[in-house]
C-alpha cells in the first residue's frame, strides 16, 4: 500500500504542496498531520505503529517525515523493522530499489560524521582556549563570596536562602565547598 505522510512546515503551512505531488503518485491513504511541531506527531507514530510487510511511506521531502537526521535514522530503523519502505519525491530517494549502497547506511554515515565533526570542533575550540590561558567550564565563583557564605552557615544565624541572596552562592555551590 502507498501511504502518503505530510505535515505542515513553514513553506507549505497547508500542506497544499505536498498533497499536489502526493496525489500524483496515486497514495491509497493520506496522512496529514495538524501542527508542524516535532512533538506529539500521533499521526506519524500511529502510521509507523501500523505499517504491514510491502507497504510504502511516501513523503515529498525528507523534512516533512523527520526533523533531524537521528530522528531520520530511528523512523527508517523502525520502517525497514516493518519490513515497508520510505520514498521520499523531493530527494529521488526509494528504500524499496535494492541496488546501490543502502540509504539508511549513508544516514547513519551521516549521523556518526555530524557527531564526530561536533565533537572535533569542541575540542578543538577547548584547546585553543587552553594554549591562551581561558578557564574552560562554568566560571567560579568570587572566593571572598564563597569565604563569606561559609562564615554566614556555619554562625548558624542565617538561611539558606538568605545566603544565597547575599552572597549569590547556591545551597548546592555552598554543600560542595564545604565537602572540600
Amino acid at each position: 500500500m502507498l501511504i502518503g505522510y505530510m505535515r505542515p512546515y513553514e513553506d507549505d503551512l497547508d500542506c497544499e504542496n505536498q498533497l499536489r505531488k502526493l496525489s500524483k503518485m496515486n497514495c491509497e491513504l493520506l496522512i496529514s498531520e495538524e501542527h508542524s511541531s516535532a512533538k506529539k506527531r500521533t499521526k506519524l507514530i500511529y502510521m509507523i505503529n501500523n505499517l504491514n510487510q510491502g507497504d510504502k511511506v511516501v513523503v515529498s521531502k525528507l523534512f516533512g517525515l523527520a526533523d533531524s537526521t537521528r530522528h531520520l535514522v530511528e523512523l527508517l530503523e523502525d520502517i525497514s523493522a516493518k519490513g515497508a519502505f520510505l520514498q521520499s519525491l523531493d530527494e529521488d530517494i526509494d528504500t524499496s530499489i535494492t541496488s546501490g549502497y543502502p540509504f539508511i547506511d549513508i544516514v547513519k554515515h551521516l549521523v556518526e560524521f555530524q557527531s564526530d565533526v561536533i565533537s572535533e570542533k569542541t575540542k578543538r575550540g577547548l584547546s585553543e582556549a587552553k594554549q591562551k590561558g581561558i578557564a574552560t567550564g562554568r566560571p567560579r565563583k568570587p572566593d571572598e563570596n564563597v569565604q563569606r557564605a561559609i562564615i554566614m552557615y556555619q554562625s548558624k544565624k542565617y538561611s539558606l536562602e538568605e545566603i544565597k541572596s547575599e552572597t549569590g552562592i547556591s545551597k548546592s555551590t555552598l554543600y560542595r565547598y564545604l565537602e572540600h
